[in-house]
């Protein structure tokens, strides 16, 4: 874990909103306002709560992750990179209000993630619907 780096002190939801992201472009969030870091939340047609059950599946299923934290409506995982063990931070919160997941991921060193954080993003995305 060369590059893990810190966990972040940010995480987890305030007033109903998961962390900005910061300037560097190598973080996406379905609640960004700003175009490079913007990203659809995530759908669902089952109840509330199968599809956080199913979120949870469908993150365990993919390689070297790992669940830190998790709540009725909150899931925090870290997701470790093949190669150099880079980490990065993906949080899921279930917003009841609009009944969809919101979405963040962000890398935790560096600056371009050359898209990683999108794509897994779009991936888990594809596996849930």
């Amino acid at each position: 874990m060369v590059f893990a780096g810190k966990r972040p002190n940010n995480l987890g939801i305030s007033n109903g909103k998961l962390a900005p992201c910061p300037n560097s472009p190598n973080c996406v969030s379905s609640q960004s306002t700003d175009a490079s870091h913007k990203i659809a939340p995530l759908t669902f047609t089952s109840t509330p709560e199968e599809a956080i059950a199913n979120l949870k599946e469908i993150i365990q299923s993919l390689p070297r992750t790992k669940i830190i934290s998790e709540s009725q409506d909150y899931l925090y995982a870290e997701f470790k990179s093949a190669l150099l063990g880079f980490v990065d931070d993906v949080e899921f919160y279930l917003d009841r209000n609009a009944n969809v997941i919101q979405v963040r991921s962000a890398s935790r060193l560096g600056q371009s993630d050359l898209g990683v954080n999108r794509q897994r993003i779009e991936t888990i995305r594809g596996k849930l619907n």
